[in-house]
């Protein structure tokens, strides 16, 4: 039994592809907790050492050779910052965050280049513009989402990225570039629909229909180097973002979940970048949102 289970993790490790996600995104769900499946073989290594099975301590190769081949390279230590670097921290700041100011200087005392902001709402963001002035002079804010940079910033504009049956007013997407001492280089920040889990599965299609948007949106940009932050509401691994990663590069180095807070589970606070590197991502001290904020260093080509 102990071997027929270590195969089966191995299976859904190397073939999570192939889980459908025809009937309640199941496909989706598992990818959300997939590098989680480590502690299932963690947890199969404890029973078949302490039933002394030869067979399924064998058989726990394939698990532990699919997990490392996933996940392993994101332990290894992060390498030496490189001349052509930016820093950027992303960050869903909560639109019930009680302390905007102290969440503010969390953000500043990291020394980024860029900050990326989600659901800013119209009485805190006076706050994070005044906290956040003296530190980086220019910023842009396009509905809930906001970008903060210690580099001048033009052609600032919202990026559509609204799925179909939501009426209300939402603006959750914005473009600008950024002129950086290595060139120039457009930003993206973006929130994407939340998703539920309920006993029909996963709810993910609005969150599916904003990424595609998304990924059109960066498919078009014309500019060479892009760097898109923001809370994507799913982790890399979930192939509701194929319409990214498929385009983008994500992090190499830092597993940095992010959410909820208190108990980091994924990591739905990304950082991905196009003719650049992710080199390091890592989480932030908590601040009063739900999310903890994340840091990533981005090697430009």
């Amino acid at each position: 039994m102990l071997a027929a289970l270590a195969v089966l993790t191995a299976g859904l490790l190397a073939g999570h592809r192939a889980v459908p996600n025809s009937v309640g995104r199941v496909g989706s769900l598992l990818e959300a907790f997939l590098p989680w499946l480590g502690a299932v073989v963690v947890v199969l290594l404890g029973l078949a050492l302490l039933r002394r099975s030869a067979v399924a301590l064998v058989a726990l190769l394939l698990p532990v050779a699919a997990w490392t081949y996933l996940f392993g390279g994101l332990l290894l230590p992060a390498p030496e910052p490189g001349a052509r670097e930016l820093v950027v921290v992303q960050h869903n700041v909560s639109d019930e965050n009680g302390d905007p100011a102290g969440t503010a200087r969390a953000l500043a005392d990291a020394e980024p280049d860029l900050v990326a902001l989600e659901e800013l709402v119209p009485r805190a963001l006076p706050v994070y513009e005044e906290m956040l002035a003296a530190d980086f002079p220019y910023h842009v804010v396009r509905g809930t989402v906001g970008l903060w940079s210690k580099h001048p910033l033009t052609g600032a504009g919202l990026v559509d990225i609204k799925p179909r049956g939501i009426t209300e007013d939402w603006s959750r997407g914005l473009r600008a570039v950024v002129h950086t001492p290595y060139g120039d280089v457009a930003a993206y920040v973006a929130h994407l629909p939340s998703v539920r889990v309920g006993a029909g599965g996963l709810a993910s299609s609005r969150r599916d229909e904003s990424a595609g948007l998304l990924g059109e949106a960066i498919a078009a940009e014309r500019l060479r180097t892009v760097i898109l932050l923001g809370d994507l509401n799913a982790t890399v691994d979930d192939r509701g973002l194929a319409p990214l990663t498929s385009r983008m590069n994500v992090a190499e180095r830092g597993f940095a979940l992010s959410f909820p807070a208190a108990l980091p589970l994924a990591r739905i606070d990304q950082v991905m970048a196009r003719s650049a590197a992710v080199a390091h991502i890592r989480t932030l001290p908590a601040t009063g949102s739900d999310h903890l904020p994340v840091a990533a260093r981005v090697t430009l080509g």
